[in-house]
């Protein structure tokens, strides 16, 4: 390992552990050497609460809340070793009084750690996924609790006993510390090179403190352990370690990734093990209604706290259930969603598809009608020019020209719609079109009984495009809103304003609506009488408005009649000249 980079402080701490070494070799016991020993343990701690804290500050996602985790353990142990100066060096007493919470303390000051590994700081979570973890990391925090009160606390405060109470402090305290060391062990597995180093100063510290406490329990039996001896070297040196694996981390950088190994799917370990400790409660339970050999007050004491436990981890479980419904839920409208924009898209795909192969087929017919449609258009004016010819023959000439431009008009609706050229694009005063195609029909539509209504906006930005076209799409919209409204009366009313990087025109008529919205754009589809029209024009509009990069879509209104979007698309540019221009 390199004692440089990240490693730069294994060095120092080496110094600070054999100088450790060296005082409490040198100096007998002493009130000097236990206040040397509590305080430096305690400025030990502090610092490495600072550390990982500072970590929590400057990362993101789950990883904040691993650091800050591990800064409350370390935080809780700095309380814990407090109590040590207080009455140590404060007091001046020997030890602490019995009962006493400052063991409480050191036990549960492992159990943040221990959460904060099971949160897989090295994976990225999604908020939803992270409330369904913390609520698990709730259930072990509760259970880890629920232990220590079962285990432990009867012999502290229900019924007096100091050898049970040491006895099963130090069972379950080990098999904490166990538990930390495996669970690092396990994510160290799953972790990327950089997870996989601090996890690394992790484990190495919870090693060492594993091995600390063992070792002060020993000297703590044989009677030869006080504050400050060689015993506590251990202990200094895992919280050195601690220190070193927070800068580590601070000097890395290291950030949750989603090309972790286990980044797939929500961390069911942590959900396992949940589940694991909730089923053991009734095992618990039952363990303690057979034990007949402890006192009847410290066994009714752990069934109280037994069914307590179980009511707080049963409430636990359902706010999870009702999180993971609530996650179910967002995803089955998420899928809704995201299935009806793919048919949306699908059927635009086909409509497109379906111009363009038509567009090809009635491009060389409409061509080739035209030929024939000129000579008759022309032999059919000569004979209506002819004097001689009786009256009731030029009158038949005459209907044939009207049926032949007849004809040609439709051709013409054909040819336009079948028209592959692109659009001559330049900056266009959408108003300007609107207000050119309402006043082309204003006189028809007002001896009609109609009327039309404008709210334009007057800052509208200008829209690259081709005006003859744009033109064209609105001249037929007011048209197909006239043809809606053929019982002589109603209103048009058209409305543009911009809109998340669109221009959005609005025409909207209080007519008879629209059979079926989505047939409207298909070719050859119409609702008018046989003669009246030949479902092209909105075919053609939908191209034009495709070949500027927006859309069209037609809805009909509750309140009776249909409206016609169309959408065309802004960019910088044009809203920089529309800005010069105006």
């Amino acid at each position: 390992m390199q004692l440089r980079g990240p490693y730069f402080w294994i060095v120092p701490a080496l110094v600070v552990a054999l100088a450790h070494t060296m005082v409490s070799a040198y100096f007998p016991q002493s009130p000097g050497l236990i206040a040397f020993g509590d305080i430096l343990q305690t400025v030990l701690l502090a610092i490495a609460t600072g550390v990982m804290f500072w970590n929590a500050r400057r990362s993101h996602a789950n990883g904040r809340y691993f650091w800050g985790l591990n800064a409350l353990g370390c935080a809780m142990w700095t309380v814990a070793t407090g109590f040590w100066v207080y009455y140590e060096v404060y007091r001046g007493e020997p030890s602490l009084p019995f009962p006493s919470l400052v063991d409480s303390v050191f036990f549960l000051h492992m159990v943040p750690m221990i959460g904060a590994v099971a949160l897989k700081p090295h994976v990225y979570r999604k908020r939803e996924e992270f409330q369904v973890g913390a609520i698990d990391f709730a259930l072990l925090l509760l259970w880890w609790i629920y232990l220590y009160l079962l285990v432990v606390i009867p012999w502290q405060y229900v019924q007096q006993n100091p050898e049970l109470y040491g006895k099963s402090f130090n069972v379950l305290y080990a098999f904490e510390k166990w538990t930390l060391l495996a669970a690092i062990a396990y994510v160290w597995l799953r972790a990327g090179q950089k997870w996989r180093a601090i996890y690394t100063q992790l484990f190495i510290a919870a090693l060492i403190y594993a091995i600390a406490s063992a070792v002060v329990n020993m000297g703590i039996i044989a009677r030869k352990y006080y504050t400050g001896s060689l015993y506590d070297v251990p202990l200094v040196t895992s919280m050195l370690w601690y220190i070193g694996a927070g800068l580590t981390a601070s000097r890395l950088g290291a950030e949750p990734s989603v090309d972790a190994a286990d980044a797939r799917g929500r961390n069911m370990w942590t959900a396992r093990l949940a589940m694991a400790a909730i089923l053991s409660m009734p095992l618990l339970a039952f363990w303690v209604s057979l034990d007949r050999e402890v006192p009847e007050s410290v066994r009714n004491f752990r069934l109280m706290v037994t069914l307590g436990a179980v009511f707080v981890l049963t409430f636990l479980v359902f706010l999870k259930e009702h999180l993971i419904d609530k996650e179910l839920l967002r995803l089955l409208r998420s899928s809704t969603d995201a299935l009806e924009d793919l048919k949306r898209v699908q059927h635009q795909l086909v409509q497109v598809e379906k111009m363009a192969s038509l567009g090809q087929l009635v491009a060389g017919a409409a061509h080739e009608i035209n030929n024939p449609l000129t000579a008759i258009l022309g032999y059919s004016e000569i004979i209506a020019d002819d004097a001689s010819l009786p009256p009731e023959k030029r009158t038949l000439a005459d209907k044939i020209g009207q049926q032949a431009r007849r004809v040609k008009s439709l051709v013409a609706d054909l040819l336009q719609f079948a028209r592959q050229t692109p659009a001559e694009k330049m900056l266009v005063n959408i108003n300007i079109l609107i207000d050119n195609a309402l006043r082309s029909r204003e006189a028809e539509l007002e001896a009609r009984g109609m009327r039309f209504s404008t709210d334009l906006a007057s800052t509208l930005p200008y829209v690259q495009g081709d005006a003859t076209q744009l033109l064209q799409v609105f001249n037929h919209l007011v048209n197909n809103a006239a043809d809606a409204m053929s019982d002589g009366s109603g209103v048009l009313h058209v409305s543009a304003r911009e809109q998340n990087g669109f221009l959005q025109i609005e025409f909207a008529d209080s007519g008879t609506g629209v059979a079926d919205p989505k047939k409207v754009f298909d070719p050859f589809f119409t609702t008018k009488a046989v003669g009246k029209g030949a479902g092209l024009g909105l075919s053609a509009c939908y191209g034009i408005v495709q070949q500027h990069g927006g859309t069209i879509s037609c809805a009909n209104r509750p309140e009776g009649g249909a409206t016609f979007t169309v959408r065309l698309p802004l960019m910088n540019a044009q809203r920089s000249v529309a800005s010069t221009l105006s």
